[in-house]
């Protein structure tokens, strides 16, 4: 599914679009960079509570297209500007974690 496919589907606010192309094929939740550095794979959407600029070096560094940042938690003006630089998703929702993956596994996301 591809990145506005996902944000319409969860009624994401979408702070950036990134890269439009790209497909999303799993998801990982975590607020530990160590733990989505070694278990995220390329294309996964990341769901976080952090959100500082090191979540999208990690982003980055794991071919993560999108961020969505849960929980309703403001995004940081560094790491907006540092996700617009590399072209990656960031969305906001007031949702869970829990709640978010829970509407991505109905979506048919796995893991």
């Amino acid at each position: 599914m591809n990145i506005p496919d996902v944000a319409e589907a969860l009624s994401l606010d979408l702070v950036c679009c990134g890269d439009k192309s790209r497909e999303a094929t799993s998801v990982i939740s975590g607020d530990l960079m160590s733990f989505i550095i070694g278990k995220a794979i390329s294309g996964s959407i990341w769901i976080t509570v952090q959100n500082h600029l090191n979540v999208a070096a990690v982003a980055v560094l794991k071919e993560i297209p999108m961020i969505i940042v849960a929980s309703g938690r403001p995004v940081m003006a560094d790491l907006k500007t540092r996700c617009d630089m590399e072209n990656i998703a960031l969305a906001i929702s007031e949702e869970s974690s829990f709640t978010l993956c829970s509407r991505l596994y109905d979506l048919g996301f796995r893991g």
